[in-house]
């Protein structure tokens, strides 16, 4: 009883910004913005792109044509009390044919860089969601179109906001941190979670003694997608149109983007008519391995290309291996 208590009691903004481990990521940030639309209708406006000029592009390189409705958002953590990003995602939002794709990119993701932690998420700390912006599309082979940054008080007020969910608890999850006054303790099975108790769950990566998820970092990405399609399907429900104040509150409070206010909001409306049994999680392909002195997500780079090009490519034209900077490892 009393741990459950300790898990209920909120943290001080201090102990906040010391945790900031997770991340609100497209699928929340979409429904957020949605709720943005009952008070924003006048102004919606559909977001812009540049599109290469053939005419100006330089000798020997092809201009691809998009696909048309087609956008893509790199979804970023700001921090995780290290200075760096931790958990990334890049979204891609096809009107046409009626999907979203959202792609979870392992923090720990090897990237071509002579850093001495070759990791994707310290590209953060480094220059910021610029910085991690840059390593995403060497990877996927093209620009993104826009990005989107949140804050870890943003994830806990909007599961609040829904009066929390109900979400399957994969494993027993016993974990203490009194450094940062951390304390999570969850039973496999279904649980009511509330905000705290939520960042606890999709926060956790492993127990005091060394037990928890079996692939680790890939099985923690697996929860925390599970848990916002679960918020996703809650907010979709019609009870939520109650809660836009709140909703518009979360969002100009924790979320920074690139998007106007009124192409977040066309956004919201466009996820709206797409519904949550059209939005699709991926993890980019790879696996863990032990390299440059530390442990690396090395990617896959067929398995890569494939999933780049049936799900994330904005272009007509498919992209080649030769597209995409992976740095090989022997």
């Amino acid at each position: 009883m009393a741990q459950r208590t300790q898990r209920k009691r909120k943290k001080k903004n201090t102990k906040l910004r010391r945790q900031k481990r997770i991340v609100l990521l497209l699928v929340v940030i979409i429904f957020v913005l949605a709720a943005v639309i009952a008070v924003s209708d006048g102004w919606i406006r559909r977001p812009q792109v540049e599109t290469p000029d053939p005419d100006s592009s330089p000798a020997g390189e092809t201009v691809s044509a998009r696909k048309d409705g087609f956008y893509t958002i790199l979804i970023c953590g700001t921090d995780d009390g290290n200075g760096g990003s931790d958990t990334i995602m890049l979204a891609a939002v096809d009107t046409e044919t009626k999907a979203i794709h959202v792609v979870s990119i392992p923090r720990d993701t090897l990237v071509n860089e002579d850093w001495t932690v070759k990791k994707i998420n310290s590209a953060y700390n480094r220059s910021g969601i610029e910085g991690v912006e840059e390593q995403v599309e060497k990877i996927v082979g093209f620009p993104v179109d826009f990005y989107v940054t949140v804050d870890l008080q943003a994830f806990i007020d909007l599961v609040n906001a829904i009066d929390g969910v109900d979400f399957e608890v994969p494993i027993d999850m016993n974990y203490d941190d009194p450094a940062q006054d951390l304390h999570i303790h969850f039973s496999a099975g279904m649980q009511h979670l509330d905000g705290q108790e939520a960042m606890e769950v999709v926060r956790f990566r492993h127990n005091n003694d060394g037990s928890g998820y079996p692939l680790q970092d890939l099985d923690r990405i697996k929860t925390q997608q599970a848990f916002l399609k679960t918020v996703a399907d809650k907010l979709f429900s019609l009870q939520s149109v109650i809660k836009v104040p709140e909703f518009a509150r979360i969002f100009f409070e924790y979320v920074d983007s690139d998007l106007t206010l009124g192409e977040m909001v066309w956004f919201g409306n466009q996820a709206l008519s797409i519904g949550s049994e059209n939005i699709h999680f991926h993890t980019l392909p790879g696996e863990a391995k032990t390299v440059y002195g530390g442990s690396y997500y090395v990617l896959d780079e067929e398995a890569c290309l494939t999933l780049v090009n049936e799900c994330l490519n904005p272009y007509k034209e498919d992209r080649t291996a030769a597209d995409l900077d992976i740095r090989a490892v022997s």
